[in-house]
């Protein structure tokens, strides 16, 4: 157990910020839909549509979230966020139409999206000689949060009454404002050198973005556990509906045990993009189990079901380190904020067409569905090293420019 803990200082209030933030996030990823379909009686169809609207509204929030983290200070404007967050979730208990309801969770998934970029500078900065080790790291406690927060939003809609409902959603804010509150005992970090040049640098950078449209691809596979696995067994497959918890439970026991670990050995750019092609490989062999799961007896499919979930969480293990080491080795330290805020852009933009893409490919079309979506992992896999090549050539001209620029000449 004390390897599972970071080191006294800086790592460990970081981890705690983040954990009790998590606990938050799982309150409402449990149960945040229910919410507003249950207790304040919005039809689904327009929660949907809200969410969609905020999922757009968020992409741009974090590249200027992260500029500001990497000129006054990534402490400051980290904890601004997760105010803000708690904030607009406690506006959810005021909001009893649509329009509060969008302006409400624009809000709060603006400020989530805020804060995961504006929170990279202080992983750099405090993350040790491999920040991104310790990125995986939170991962993992990221996900004993959300499944304690699961647990507990159980509660309430087990209790399924307007005041449990609320409640939760209190929960949810009390949880970031004191996420925000525990970053009180971190150290402020100080803004980076100002460098010559433009001020968008990571907007101009075509090798990086290329690299975030790539790995945005490759997050559609977190929609695969979501939304497309638990709408296919019910639909296609005679295995049974509680398999939909299991699936989920083995893929969270794997990701809290092996995260760390996977990512311990991907160090370098080359590394990373050899675990994106590995990663790609491994999702086509699981969609590929996942298709032949229809029309079998049960317990054929159960099993074949789960031991694709097994490669599909092994593909997700080496595709999270990869965007760990790839995103923060080829981010210039001064804007490093800045950087993983557009690397942020792909996967909000697997949020918000991940899941339409996947029903409409796994679930309307069929079998033929999953074998395309298998491809697509495989083919962007193998398309991310040539990618990272590029972005490594890219690189170094760009280093030498900004040494010129922040160099201080001689007295």
């Amino acid at each position: 157990m004390p390897q599972l803990i970071p080191h006294a200082g800086p790592q460990r209030v970081i981890a705690a910020s983040n954990f009790v933030n998590t606990v938050g996030s799982g309150l409402y990823l449990t149960a945040g839909v229910l919410y507003f379909t249950q207790a304040v009686h919005l039809p689904a169809a327009q929660v949907g549509l809200g969410l969609g609207i905020a999922g757009f509204v968020s992409l741009g929030v974090g590249i200027a979230a992260g500029h500001l983290a990497d000129r006054h200070g990534a402490r400051g404007v980290y904890a601004a966020t997760l105010v803000v967050r708690a904030l607009a979730t406690a506006g959810f208990v005021l909001a009893d139409s649509f329009w509060p309801f969008v302006c409400a969770v624009c809000a709060a998934t603006g400020a989530q999206a805020a804060g995961l970029a504006a929170r990279s500078p202080l992983i750099r900065r405090y993350g040790g000689d491999r920040p991104q080790e310790f990125r995986a790291y939170l991962r993992s406690v990221t996900n004993i949060g959300i499944s304690l927060g699961a647990l507990l939003a159980g509660c309430a809609v087990q209790v399924g009454t307007h005041s449990a409902y609320q409640l939760l959603v209190l929960g949810n804010a009390v949880a970031f404002a004191a996420s925000a509150a525990v970053l009180v005992f971190l150290p402020p970090v100080m803004p980076g050198p100002k460098a010559g040049g433009p001020r968008w640098i990571a907007l101009r950078d075509r090798p990086y973005l290329l690299i975030t449209a790539l790995d945005g691809i490759m997050a559609v596979q977190f929609k695969v556990l979501t939304v497309a696995i638990p709408l296919w067994l019910v639909a296609a497959t005679t295995a049974p509906p509680w398999l939909v918890s299991g699936t989920m439970l083995v893929n969270t026991v794997i990701v809290i045990a092996f995260q760390v670990r996977a990512s311990r050995n991907i160090d370098s750019p080359a590394a990373g993009a050899g675990a994106y092609r590995r990663s790609g490989v491994a999702f086509l062999m699981s969609c590929s189990l996942i298709a032949l799961t229809a029309g079998i007896p049960a317990w054929a499919a159960a099993t074949l079901l789960m031991a694709a979930v097994v490669i599909h969480t092994v593909g997700e293990l080496w595709h999270s380190a990869a965007g760990f080491e790839v995103s923060f080795a080829l981010a210039p330290e001064h804007a490093t904020g800045q950087y993983l805020g557009v690397f942020g852009l792909g996967a909000s933009l697997a949020e918000a067409l991940g899941p339409s893409l996947l029903i409409a490919l796994c679930i309307t079309w069929g079998r033929p569905g999953w074998y395309v979506v298998g491809a697509l992992f495989a083919l962007t896999g193998l398309a991310a090293p040539l990618a990272v090549r590029w972005a490594q050539r890219h690189r170094q001209p760009c280093r030498t420019q900004l040494e010129s620029a922040v160099k201080v000449p001689a007295a």
